[in-house]
């Protein structure tokens, strides 16, 4: 039997992927939002799940994938869902060493192939996720760039960017113009639009 741990932030779809899962009768599954605790580990249990499938929307920032909290409950046998619109999702996925990436668009059996894929240690990935993957890899921007742009993002104005990062409000101002013209943007709005549809931040 192999036990599936189900991570998404939306109710509903969480729980039509436990149903989905539970269609195979080899696999156990539970489910948690992002946030929650995972009260119902077994105690004494050191990896109280085999599988994770989480929502790839769900990995906050760089390398996050990785963090402790998700490979405390499955070391890296990770099933990341993830579009082909958003590289730099998969690209954080596969960097924090997820085993598995699945298109959201892909079968009910193609899922279940990937989660006991994983499970026995293997990797997974679909080709439909192949090409983003390889453009994930080619993120235009610094990490002093993407995080002036994160921080854009989220309404923090030029000084308290450059107060936040230890920079020069020019400097700052420098690094968005740079970041502008590097993803092809028209402004600084359009330029955070392209970063977070791709799934860089």
């Amino acid at each position: 039997m192999v036990r599936v741990l189900v991570i998404h932030d939306e109710g509903l779809l969480r729980s039509a992927l436990v149903q989905l899962l539970r269609s195979d009768d080899g696999l156990q599954v539970t489910s948690m939002s992002p946030g929650s605790p995972r009260a119902d580990a077994p105690k004494g249990d050191a990896r109280p799940t085999d599988v994770c499938v989480v929502d790839g929307d769900c990995l906050e920032g760089p390398g996050e994938v990785c963090g402790a909290r998700f490979r405390a409950l499955c070391g890296d046998r990770l099933v990341v869902l993830a579009t082909p619109e958003r590289p730099g999702v998969l690209r954080r996925a596969f960097d924090g060493g997820a085993l598995g990436l699945v298109d959201k668009d892909a079968s009910a059996q193609r899922l279940i192939t990937a989660v006991r894929t994983v499970a026995e240690g293997e990797r997974f990935l679909d080709e439909t996720l192949t090409v983003a993957l390889l453009k994930g890899a080619q993120m235009p921007l610094t990490t002093r760039e993407l995080c002036v742009v994160s921080l854009a993002a989220e309404g923090a104005p030029v000084a308290e960017i450059a107060a936040r990062l230890h920079l020069s409000r020019g400097t700052v101002r420098n690094y968005m113009a740079i970041a502008i013209r590097k993803v092809g943007a028209r402004n600084r709005v359009d330029a955070i639009r392209i970063v977070q549809s791709a799934g860089w931040t």
